[in-house]
């Protein structure tokens, strides 16, 4: 038998849920039957007591009862009785509620709290005047009301919910039950058709399970029927026996390529302590391209702890260790988090540097604000050194940005990635004149121009607030050429800001031989900055040359004699 003569048997038992779905059909109407019937006689019951009120009040106006407090009384107590008269079930309550939700009239006493009053009220000053639910003492209620104006009374006519939709929710269970009965039926038929169809099927997935469990090709399976199930089961048995033959060599690349990822991650997860994570995965991406260098424009950062033999001589090893050990995991934190590379610890320096073996935009941005965070950084450092009864850090930073050569320098027995340069050794002696100016850190004139316009654009927002102050023109031991210097911060106080504005005016006055002028500001910055060293030493150097000015070639350039 065909495949689709076994659809047709298992599509027959949807026509047991077809009749459910009636069975479903039918008490949604019969429930919308029951139910309107029900509001029809609630309403008319309302009606009828509207119009016998309506009756007592007119009988007392034609009298000219209708002042008379005592007629009016028997009025009430004449509809109180006709309430009752009307009364169908020992649930159904008729009830009258003054204009301030009073209860002026009750055929059975119900205590409706006053969040059930207040909602009750809601209802009745709104203007659906049709069936309504609200829970009055407690349980929910179906009721119809009308306002009665000679008494000012809204009348209701309410009956329990559960007794109002009882019928209805009789209807309901009956059709659980079909719908439940049908159900069963339909799955008993569908499992019994279903079986039949899937049975070769599941012989295949049966063999299929056998072979990726235990690995034995020599499963086959039985053709069972000459229709699509059969040509299945055949074709099954011919793949099978192909993948026999190459099993053995699928096997072998397989324990291949499971070797080589263990391998490779095993090596990941140890270099990754001492090579950066973008260095590894370019290797992994280009063995051969790791073997050879290149120049880049990086930007490099030395920085030194001050006077550390005076600090190590002062502390015991372990202590010493332990100190480094808490300084160096801060500061190598902030440099990884500003996207740098920790090139490799000197003694108690850190050189780093930005732009290998990634490249990114503010490679020389990010440089500055890791040295003012580093900075930051040694402040709360030292707090905690204080706590402990430990020697202060104090740190001094230079930073350079110049083309230097990187990439795998050494022996094929050992190798760095590493830097290697005249822009390396600039900022190695940029870091060392920090002592010279007082200056926790230093940036040279080739990185101050890289920053060019990614301080303007940043999205870091200590990077818009960055200044710069110009502090000297400087040739390093060992050089001719001069280089400007600068010194930076993340933000000034309003002082500073002034200062070092009158200051770089200065240092404008001063290379141009306008030794007076400059002199005049330095001292205006004296006046904002007490005691300010460099101020201090560069009115020094205005008050010589005016005395005597210096040679025609002159250019500003101090020279350096040590490191």
């Amino acid at each position: 038998m065909k495949i689709r003569s076994k659809i047709i048997l298992v599509v027959l038992p949807v026509v047991v849920l077809a009749l459910g779905l009636a069975q479903t059909a039918s008490y949604f109407s019969a429930r919308s039957g029951i139910t309107r019937i029900a509001q029809t006689l609630l309403n008319f019951k309302a009606s009828g007591l509207e119009s016998y009120a309506e009756t007592q009040w007119n009988l007392l106006t034609e009298n000219d009862f209708a002042g008379r407090p005592d007629m009016v009384e028997a009025a009430k107590t004449a509809l109180f009785l006709y309430a009752q008269s009307n009364l169908l079930s020992d649930t159904e309550v008729i009830l009258a509620l003054d204009d301030a939700g009073n209860t002026a009239m009750a055929t059975s006493p119900l205590n409706i709290s006053a969040a059930e009053r207040e909602r009750l009220m809601e209802i009745l000053m709104g203007d659906d005047q049709g069936i309504s639910h609200a829970m009055l003492g407690g349980e929910e209620r179906v009721f119809t009301a009308f306002y009665f104006t000679p008494f000012r009374w809204h009348v209701l006519l309410t009956e329990q919910a559960s007794t109002f939709y009882r019928d209805a929710d009789r209807i309901r269970l009956q059709t659980l039950v079909v719908l439940g009965v049908t159900a069963a039926i339909a799955v008993m038929m569908l499992i019994l058709f279903a079986r039949h169809l899937t049975n070769p099927l599941a012989r295949v997935v049966n063999a299929m399970n056998a072979i990726t469990s235990g690995g034995n090709l020599s499963a086959r399976v039985e053709v069972e029927y000459r229709d699509e199930t059969g040509r299945l089961a055949s074709t099954f048995n011919v793949m099978i026996s192909e993948l026999e033959k190459a099993y053995a060599q699928i096997k072998r690349y397989a324990f291949d390529a499971v070797l080589a990822g263990k391998k490779e991650q095993r090596i990941r997860q140890i270099f990754q302590k001492y090579v950066p994570k973008d260095l590894i995965d370019k290797f992994f991406a280009s063995p051969e391209s790791m073997l050879v260098g290149e120049n880049r424009e990086l930007a490099i950062l030395f920085s030194d702890i001050r006077s550390f033999t005076t600090i190590s001589e002062a502390m015991a090893p372990d202590d010493l260790v332990n100190s480094l050990n808490r300084y160096f995991s801060g500061q190598v934190d902030i440099i990884m988090n500003r996207n740098g590379i920790v090139d490799k610890y000197i003694g108690d320096a850190i050189m780093a540097f930005w732009g290998a073996p990634v490249k990114h935009e503010d490679d020389a941005l990010q440089a500055v604000l890791a040295a003012l965070d580093m900075t930051e950084a040694v402040k709360g450092f030292n707090e905690n050194q204080k706590k402990i009864g430990k020697p202060e850090f104090n740190i001094g930073i230079g930073i350079n940005y110049g083309t230097v050569t990187v990439g795998n320098i050494g022996s094929e027995r050992k190798m760095d990635y590493t830097v290697i340069g005249d822009m390396v050794n600039l900022a190695s002696r940029m870091e060392g004149l920090t002592k010279n100016y007082h200056a926790d850190i230093l940036i040279s004139e080739t990185l101050y121009d890289a920053l060019g316009n990614a301080q303007k654009h940043a999205e870091d927002k200590n990077a818009a607030a960055l200044s710069f102050r110009l502090l000297d023109i400087v040739a390093v031991k060992g050089k001719t050429k001069g280089v400007k210097i600068y010194t930076a911060k993340k933000s000034l106080s309003a002082e500073e800001a002034k200062a070092w504005a009158i200051h770089n005016q200065a240092m404008e006055c001063y290379y141009n031989r306008d030794f007076i002028g400059a002199g005049k500001r330095f001292m205006a910055v004296l006046a904002l900055l007490n005691n300010d060293f460099n101020a201090t030493e560069l009115l020094k150097r205005c008050k010589k040359y005016a005395a005597a000015p210096p040679p025609p070639d002159w250019d500003g350039v101090e020279v350096m004699t040590s490191k």
